[in-house]
C-alpha cells in the first residue's frame, strides 16, 4: 500500500477543501438559525471536574498544577452537557454551543478522539419541539450543502420528508422480534429473559453481559443499521435504564424522554427531557460509575457542583448533535477526518 499523505499536503488539502468550506457554511447557517430564535451562543470550558458519568464513555485526564504546586486531576469533557445545565440553572433560558469534545478509545470512519458537538438547551419548552428542531437543523445542513439530502455508503435520506417516529419498543419488535418492555420492570430489568430473546434473534450474549450490554448489542446489530433510510428516523422512548440523564415519561416510568435521530443508519443526535431531581440524578450517576468500575476497573468523580445546580434548574430539554457526522452526510464525505480541519495525528482524510 502506498504511503498516506498527511492532511496538510496541498494536494490532499485540495481534496478535502470542498467538504471544509461546506462545513463553514453549515455552521454559519446554524448560528443564524439559533440567533433568529433568541438562543445565546455560549462557550463552556473543556476542562471539567468530571467528564460525565456514562459507563461506556472514556475520557482524557489532565493534571492541574496550582501556583502552590498542589495537583488536581481534571478531565477533558466528553460533552458540554453538565456545563450547559449549570448555565440553565444560572438563568439562561435558551443557549447553544459548538463545543470541542474528547472521547478516548474511539477512532474510525465515524469516530474521532476529538470532534465537535453542537448542543442546545431550552427551558420550559415541550419535549416534542426538540425533535422538530433537530429535524429542522438536519434539513438546514442538507440544503446549505447544496445536496438537499444526506448520504452514506450508497444510502440516502431526505430530511425534507416527514421523519419517521418509532419507539424503541416498536423498533425491537419490528427488527428483532423482541418484546422489549416485557423484560423491563419497576424493580429492575429481567436480564435472563432478555438474553433468551436476544439469542433467539441471533445475538448471543456473554455470561457476564448485563441487561444494558444485551440492549446495546441488539440495538447496534439489528436496529440501528435499519434506521433513517429514505427519511430520518426519530427513535423515541428509550428504557429508563438507558437514559440516566433524562426524566421518566409521564404515565410510563419504564421509559424516558429520550430520542435519537438517525439518517442512513448513522446516529446523528441524542435528545432528552432533562432530569432535574438531584437525588435521583445522583443515584443514577453512581449506578453508571458502578457499571464502569465493574467492566473497566475505573470510575470518574461526580460533579457535586452539578448536583447542587439541579435544584435551581428549570424544567428543560436539550439535544447533542454530532456536527462532524452531520457535515459528512450532508456533503457526501466518507470519513470523519475529511470534514475536520486539522485531524489528529496528521492522518490523511
Amino acid at each position: 500500500m502506498p504511503p498516506v499523505s498527511p492532511w496538510w499536503t496541498p494536494s490532499t488539502h485540495d481534496d478535502r477543501k470542498p467538504f471544509l468550506l461546506a462545513r463553514a457554511r453549515i455552521k454559519r447557517a446554524m448560528r443564524d438559525w439559533f440567533s433568529d430564535r433568541d438562543y445565546l451562543e455560549v462557550e463552556p470550558a473543556c476542562l471539567q471536574a468530571s467528564p460525565g458519568n456514562e459507563a461506556h464513555l472514556h475520557a482524557f485526564g489532565a493534571e492541574l498544577v496550582r501556583p502552590d504546586l498542589g495537583r488536581e486531576t481534571l478531565y477533558l469533557n466528553t460533552s458540554p452537557e453538565i456545563a450547559c445545565k449549570k448555565l440553565l440553572a444560572a438563568g439562561i433560558a435558551r443557549l447553544y454551543a459548538f463545543q470541542p469534545v474528547f472521547r478516548n478509545r474511539e477512532r474510525g470512519p465515524l469516530h474521532a478522539p476529538e470532534f465537535t458537538m453542537l448542543e442546545w438547551y431550552t427551558a420550559d419548552e415541550d419535549f416534542g419541539l426538540l425533535m422538530d428542531q433537530c429535524v429542522a437543523l438536519v434539513t438546514l445542513a442538507a440544503e446549505t450543502s447544496g445536496n438537499g439530502r444526506l448520504s452514506w455508503r450508497g444510502a440516502s435520506s431526505d430530511p425534507r420528508g416527514e421523519a419517521e417516529r418509532l419507539t424503541v419498543a416498536d423498533a425491537f419488535r419490528r427488527h428483532a422480534r423482541i418484546d422489549l418492555l416485557a423484560t423491563v420492570g419497576a424493580d429492575g430489568n429481567d436480564r435472563d429473559a432478555f438474553a433468551a430473546a436476544a439469542s433467539a434473534a441471533g445475538i448471543a450474549p456473554r455470561p457476564d453481559d448485563t441487561w444494558s450490554d444485551i440492549f446495546s448489542k441488539v440495538l447496534t446489530a439489528l436496529i440501528e443499521p435499519k434506521l433513517g433510510f429514505g427519511v430520518p428516523t426519530l427513535l423515541t422512548e428509550y428504557p429508563a435504564s438507558e437514559a440516566p440523564l433524562a426524566r421518566p415519561k409521564a404515565g410510563d416510568p419504564r421509559v424516558a424522554e429520550r430520542f435519537e435521530l438517525y439518517c442512513c443508519g448513522v446516529e446523528l443526535a441524542n435528545g432528552f427531557g432533562e432530569l432535574t431531581d438531584p437525588v435521583l440524578q445522583r443515584q443514577r450517576l453512581e449506578a453508571e460509575m458502578d457499571k464502569k468500575e465493574e467492566r473497566y476497573g475505573e470510575r470518574y468523580p461526580i460533579d457535586e457542583d452539578f448536583i447542587a445546580a439541579l435544584a435551581h434548574m428549570p424544567p428543560s430539554c436539550g439535544c447533542a448533535l454530532g456536527f462532524d457526522r452531520l457535515v459528512m452526510l450532508a456533503t457526501g464525505a466518507q470519513r470523519i477526518d475529511q470534514v475536520i480541519w486539522t485531524p489528529l495525528g496528521g492522518e490523511s482524510a
